[in-house]
């Protein structure tokens, strides 16, 4: 027998509580430190059980990371809905504009979470390794705008140009952790990429 699906407002439910406990969780790491803060404690100033923070992460690694993957299938989409004229670079460069976006619109919480990786080395493993499936979710569109025609699947090109990208993206993060989070992050990412090849169509 199929489970049923999960209704909208059961779905929106539960996004709006995870929301919740990433905001407790990571007020809670900028001040105490990741490592020094609890399970227990995050759940406790949310106003719930252990068990209850259970349902909706896995882990206290988990409530600062579980939405990597979905930031990247965002990123892949956006990949996709590019125009099928446009080059590969560019196109690369444009889709990563929703994480430029989240970025700029919420930079203290993005510098907590960046102080917090550079303070943590296994959370930044963590991260790093999540993110890496971030090229396996660019490389088939990639593939498919540069050999339309399906070519071999054995091009190297998609790969490459995946990771990148991914390193320039890196690359922002880092000098705009630097700067206190006062730079651009979009014209940083513009200066990294454009480091590589040009970004003009």
């Amino acid at each position: 027998m199929t489970k049923p699906a999960a209704s909208p407002l059961r779905e929106r439910t539960r996004r709006a509580v995870r929301g919740e406990l990433m905001d407790v969780g990571m007020a809670l790491f900028a001040r105490q430190g990741y490592d020094a803060t609890t399970v227990e404690e995050v759940a406790q100033a949310a106003g719930m059980s252990k068990r209850s923070f259970f349902r909706y992460f896995d882990s206290k690694e988990d409530l600062v990371l579980g939405n990597q993957e979905s930031i990247g299938e965002e990123v892949a989409q956006a990949l996709a809905g590019r125009p099928a004229d446009e080059p590969p670079w560019p196109a690369l460069r444009r889709a990563f504009d929703l994480v430029v976006e989240r970025m700029d619109s919420a930079p203290d919480r993005a510098l907590i979470l960046l102080r917090m990786l550079n303070d943590t080395p296994g959370l930044m493993a963590s991260q790093l390794a999540r993110r890496s499936r971030w090229r396996e979710l660019l490389v088939p569109h990639l593939h498919a705008r540069l050999t339309p025609e399906g070519a071999s699947p054995h091009d190297p090109r998609p790969l490459a140009l995946a990771g990148a990208a991914l390193a320039c993206y890196e690359a922002t993060q880092a000098t705009w952790l630097a700067s206190g989070g006062t730079l651009s992050v979009g014209l940083l990412l513009d200066d990294a990429m454009s480091a590589v090849a040009p970004l003009e169509t």
